[in-house]
């Protein structure tokens, strides 16, 4: 059912205003095979479900070795570098002496929880990522079930996990992937809820909180921002308060240089190969480091960047004139990827946190992100390839797998490009009639009143173009 003009309306006064008129339009229900019918969404349904879990029947097989790929052993990260620091940490201190040990501190809670289950560390760690895994799925279906919405953003997670290989149930990035998702996705009818989950995501992996960049000015933004402070702040000092260290990761943080996967590495790369840079490609902080000449300079050049896209974010949220129930996600995922192409590091896993809030953005028909969506599911298969199966390559500059690394960034510096530039073309100009109208005239001539408060939370959960007023944003 839309509100829109009608020859029936009725009269209500609030929040608009005393005198607005409401009218109900009836909308005629699809035929059961359309592609919005019963028949047709329980095809889909059932198509996504037994992709799921074709795909990861396969990534399973592949993550406990029974299918093997090249490119070395992936699942050491899990039973020799987080089972060692869930040791250290069942003694009531992090690892202040691991220089690889650089997150937040709730990212203890999640090193320490495979602990909790009955089967070896490894073991525990694959099933809780299995797990959040099929809770991101499950709440991606979910939204694009709801009116207005749509199940490509599930098609989007279905395809672009499989596609980054068993390196994704062996790193803990699956699992702040999906509090991430189910964060996003309570913003709208849920600020506070949203905001904490986002938070919680915060306080284990950063990255989660850059979601709160295209929250609507008023009400809804000092709830969602509110409790996400809220649960950061107070998770990060009770482990402050329980442990030694909690926030000694900022050291080890702000001394690391140019990963050899970033997309400041590629000059480096190419000077490399061309014999005009003799630097040192090493283990250094918990990765392969480009160390030498030039890598300072490179190292302030990202940081400058990094800088000046989060000027630009702020400069977009300020100036933004519309909105729609997509901008929010669409902004989250603009903010990552500038965040990421500008990072001295990119880390195979941090693919996962691309296709997450991708899928988000695409559960809204009205995305601006959705070629977006398609370079980031084009720069997977190529990370596969990267890493494992080029990455000894890679750390030796060697030409093919050089060019392998650069396509797969030129993709995600496109995309980042692209973002920002349909997020901020989406929301200028005058805002468009919205679907539910909210009428001027006061003219009773039949039932049906309707409170001006369901327009305004049926423009927020539908999408509907609309320039903020003043009453909004108090």
């Amino acid at each position: 059912m839309e509100l829109a003009p009608a020859t029936e309306s009725g009269t209500s006064s609030g929040a608009d205003g005393p005198g607005t008129a409401l009218a109900v339009r009836r909308e005629p229900a699809p035929a059961p095979g359309a592609p919005g019918g019963p028949v047709g969404r329980t095809g889909a349904l059932l198509a996504l479900g037994g992709t799921w879990l074709a795909t990861r029947a396969l990534l399973v097989l592949l993550v406990t070795g029974v299918l093997r790929m090249p490119g070395g052993d992936i699942t050491a990260d899990v039973w020799l570098i987080y089972h060692g620091w869930y040791g250290v940490l069942q003694t009531g201190t992090f690892p202040l002496d691991d220089v690889t040990w650089q997150y937040p501190p709730g990212a203890a809670l999640v090193i320490m929880l495979p602990g909790l289950l009955p089967w070896s560390y490894l073991v525990s760690f694959w099933v809780i990522c299995g797990v959040a895994d099929a809770v991101a799925m499950a709440l991606l279906v979910r939204a694009g079930v709801r009116k207005g919405r749509a199940l490509t953003g599930a098609w989007v997670w279905v395809a672009g996990v499989p596609l980054l290989g068993p390196m994704i149930y062996n790193r803990y990035d699956v699992i702040v992937t999906a509090v991430a998702v189910a964060g996003l996705l309570a913003l709208i009818r849920r600020p506070a809820l949203g905001g904490l989950l986002l938070g919680l995501g915060g306080i284990v992996k950063i990255w989660p909180l850059l979601g709160l960049i295209g929250t609507p000015s008023g009400r809804r933004t000092r709830r969602a921002w509110t409790s996400a402070v809220a649960a950061a702040v107070s998770v990060g000092f009770l482990l402050a308060a329980g442990m030694n260290g909690a926030f000694e990761f900022l050291t080890f943080q702000k001394d690391r240089g140019v990963e050899v996967e970033s997309v400041g590495a590629l000059p480096l790369h190419f000077a490399r190969i061309a014999g005009a840079w003799d630097g040192k490609v090493m283990m250094n902080y918990g990765s392969v480091e480009m160390l030498g000449p030039w890598v300072d300079v490179v190292g302030k050049v990202m940081m400058a960047g990094t800088l000046l896209g989060f000027g630009w974010l702020l400069l977009w949220r300020f100036t933004a004139r519309r909105r729609n129930a997509a901008t929010m996600y669409d902004a989250a995922l603009a903010a990552l990827l500038v965040f990421t192409v500008t990072s001295r590091v990119i880390s195979p896993q941090y693919l996962v946190w691309l296709v997450g809030v991708a899928a988000v953005c695409l559960t809204v028909r009205g995305s601006s992100q959705r070629p977006v969506a398609v370079l980031i599911l084009a720069s997977t298969p190529l990370t596969l390839v990267e890493f494992p199966l080029m990455f000894s390559k890679v750390v030796g500059s060697e030409p093919g797998a050089v060019t392998v690394l650069a396509l797969r960034n030129l993709l995600l510096l496109a995309a980042a490009v692209l973002s920002c530039i349909r997020l901020w073309r989406s929301t200028r100009g005058p805002g468009q009639l919205p679907a539910t109208v909210v009428l001027e005239r006061p003219e009773p001539v039949g039932t049906y009143p309707v409170r001006p408060g369901i327009a305004y939370e049926q423009d927020l959960l539908d999408g509907i173009d609309r320039p903020a007023t003043t009453g909004e944003r108090r």
